[in-house]
């Protein structure tokens, strides 16, 4: 029996399928934010969502579902949790009595604040080794693999 290889190592390394590269990276990453965020006690997916919120103000929470790529379901429990804890509250759309728009209160977009923060120094060390035209390349290819596969579904 052989043992499971180190990141950076075997299947693990630059020989892996880029799909499983991808997703161990974004573990990786997602693991390195929930640490910087933990003492503000803010998740991962709060902070997605919150950012969302408050980059498209006024979507409901089926619209900030699909664009952060989460179920409604998903999407139902972590607003339910940020609006119990205070950092959001649901208001009723003027243009439309069925749908609740979804807006950060003042404690929702301090703690947004401090997060952003961290998470942007987050992404300067994640580019840290590339140069600009690189991260440029990077960040166009990243959008063109997940527009490809969106069309693809």
């Amino acid at each position: 029996m052989q043992p499971v290889p180190e990141i950076g190592e075997g299947k693990r390394g630059e020989s892996g399928y880029l799909g499983y590269l991808m997703r161990q990276a974004v573990a990786a990453n997602r693991q390195a934010t929930e640490r910087a965020l933990e003492d503000l006690g803010v998740t991962q997916p709060q902070f997605l969502v919150m950012t969302l919120i408050h980059a498209y103000p006024g979507s409901s929470g089926a619209d900030l579902a699909r664009a952060a790529m989460l179920t409604p379901q998903t999407m139902s429990v972590i607003v339910a949790n940020l609006e119990k804890a205070g950092r959001l509250h649901r208001a009723n759309d003027p243009a439309n009595a069925r749908r609740q728009r979804l807006e950060l209160t003042e404690e929702g977009l301090d703690l947004l604040n401090q997060s952003r923060e961290r998470v942007r120094a987050l992404d300067r060390e994640l580019a840290a080794d590339l140069t600009a035209e690189q991260e440029q390349f990077l960040r166009k290819w990243l959008v063109q693999v997940a527009q490809r596969h969106d069309r693809a579904t």
